[in-house]
């Protein structure tokens, strides 16, 4: 293997905003508050704005590596420690859709128990977030050129669910066709045409960069143990709540606990690895992944019914809850800071629930 070239140090003027950047995000806020109104209006209850349905709700431990190389040895990673953490899995949009419409999986981290200098203006004091889904890039450059595809989307929040069900089915078999021709279309998995596919087998991606130390880096979680590896690609059958089932027989029957790899990718070539662009996946040839910590989850119910949806009233996880050697970079970044805050006030009011950072 090509030696690799040494990691870019951040700069303030790596990050560009774009002149009318704050008017698409206010744009933005305007759409993903609306849809959430209109799923709380219709249902009694809010949601998410975006990722609404949990599938699972899972406690486990990050487990940092020691004696890591001084690149990789920053932030929350620098010596070796264990944490408890929360894990939620869940799919998109902001309604409860039923799993026939197949949308991209997601993930979520929240590290519990970690000290440390935080983001300014962060509403949590003790916890690190990751965000992740199976995909390595957004669906678009930034804020601007999203607003389009969600306009698209909250025409049809609460509207249709047949029609649905049916277009996600046609959009899952061109997106087989278009994979066994050796390609893959982000766009129609969005739309619904995600492979029905087990969510333990994936791996997951932030897509979006974040400081790391004094470096820029993205973060993937990848399955380790080989109970996960095994499920990479296995079908799922095509019912409501199939992906919420798939994971809770998983669980209730598992002996001995799974792992995952946290992974971290390096910014070394500011040109194809871009900070504002979140379209562009960075190569792995110009910066391999490196394993810097393992997520452990051991065997439990993933999903108890009104247990865990109350538990999700309380909960929120954001990328913005970071440490400051872990802040988030970049438009879409910058973005999910103003849309998250504005759909975790709207579901605090509407439900009569405030968030509560969990202490363990």
């Amino acid at each position: 293997m090509a030696q690799v070239q040494p990691p870019i140090i951040y700069r303030p003027d790596f990050e560009q905003p774009e002149p009318d950047e704050q008017h698409a995000i206010d744009q933005l806020v305007g759409l993903f508050s609306g849809m959430a109104r209109t799923v709380a209006d219709h249902e009694g209850h809010a949601h998410r704005a975006v990722h609404a349905k949990g599938q699972a709700l899972l406690r486990g431990q990050l487990e940092v590596a020691g004696d890591l190389p001084e690149e990789f040895a920053q932030g929350l990673f620098a010596q070796a420690a264990r944490y408890e953490a929360l894990v939620r899995m869940s799919s998109p949009p902001a309604e409860q859709l039923p799993d026939n419409v197949s949308t991209p999986r997601a993930i979520a981290l929240k590290v519990i128990g970690v000290q440390g200098e935080r983001v300014a203006d962060d509403d949590e004091t003790h916890t690190q977030d990751f965000l992740m889904v199976n995909g390595p890039a957004f669906s678009a450059p930034g804020p601007a050129d999203f607003i389009r595809p969600v306009k698209l989307l909250a025409a049809t929040t609460e509207k249709m669910p047949r029609t649905k069900r049916v277009i996600s089915a046609t959009l899952r078999g061109t997106e087989a066709a278009l994979e066994a021709l050796g390609g893959e279309s982000g766009k129609l998995k969005g739309l619904g045409g995600e492979p029905q596919h087990h969510p333990l087998g994936e791996t997951f991606f932030s897509q979006v960069p974040f400081l790391y130390g004094p470096y820029m880096a993205k973060f993937s979680l990848a399955p380790l143990s080989p109970a996960l590896r095994e499920l990479h690609g296995q079908a799922l059958p095509s019912a409501p709540e199939t992906q919420r089932e798939a994971i809770a027989d998983f669980f209730n029957g598992l002996a001995t606990p799974v792992e995952w790899a946290l992974r971290v990718q390096l910014c070394r070539e500011l040109e194809r690895m871009p900070i504002e662009d979140a379209s562009v996946p960075w190569p792995e040839e110009l910066s391999p992944w490196q394993t810097v910590a393992r997520l452990i989850v051991p065997g439990q119910s993933s999903w108890d019914g009104r247990a865990s949806e109350a538990q999700e009233d309380s909960l929120a996880f954001a990328p913005w809850h970071a440490l400051a050697a872990h802040r988030p970079l970049g438009a879409v970044n910058r973005a999910r800071r103003q849309v998250m805050a504005a759909s975790r006030g709207f579901r605090a009011e509407f439900n009569g629930c405030p968030m509560r950072e969990p202490t363990r």
